[in-house]
């Protein structure tokens, strides 16, 4: 493979405002409730009565933008009875080809991020392809998402680059590396392995 795009987040800086989402639907032309961006709070944390007069707190909250990841071993690519998925040798998205695909949503139940989505309206799904159908400057895919965070919570290159830049982790609180995802995070301090998530959901 030539290349591997790839993006970066911030969870220290996100502040959930989702600018990247509404971009994203902006640029794509998305039907209501199809969601190729998507941005998950999570939280716990208790208070604790110390006495009758003063308590203490461990609560924290923290926020994610997760999109398609386009991973080196993609589960929407490897379950697809239609091979309507490819993954691209002179980038490395994941990309789909919309005549092919029979509705049987295997991908998007596959997929860790839930990133496949179906249009009812066409009848298949569709997906993040990175906004590589319009690149910008030497050819290389300008993502709205990237240019609409306010807090550049977000970034996007090669992953090369991305990691020497930020580093390596590309797993971070429940979401689990099974398909070996091109992401990189900045962790919250309280999105480590080992933080007790109590709840997670998504921001609409």
């Amino acid at each position: 493979m030539s290349k591997q795009y790839g993006f970066y987040i911030d969870t220290k800086h996100c502040t959930g405002c989702k600018a990247c989402f509404v971009a994203c639907k902006d640029r794509q032309n998305l039907n209501s409730g199809e969601k190729y961006r998507k941005v998950y709070e999570f939280s716990g944390g208790t208070w604790n009565k110390e006495d009758a007069n003063a308590y203490s707190q461990s609560v924290y909250a923290f926020y994610v933008s997760m999109a398609c990841n386009q991973c080196d071993d993609p589960a929407c690519l490897n379950i697809c009875p239609a091979n309507a998925y490819t993954k691209r040798e002179s980038d490395g998205i994941v990309v789909y080809d919309a005549e092919k695909c029979i509705s049987c949503f295997g991908c998007q139940q596959v997929c860790p991020y839930t990133a496949p989505v179906y249009d009812y309206e066409a009848g298949h799904m569709k997906k993040c392809i990175m906004c590589s159908d319009e690149t910008g400057v030497d050819g290389v895919p300008n993502p709205a998402c990237v240019k609409a965070c306010p807090s550049r919570a977000l970034d996007f290159g090669e992953m090369e680059e991305l990691k020497e830049k930020y580093g390596s982790l590309n797993t971070i609180a429940s979401f689990i590396n099974t398909t070996d995802p091109n992401v990189v995070y900045e962790p919250h301090k309280d999105a480590s392995s080992g933080t007790t998530i109590v709840n997670k959901e998504e921001v609409f």
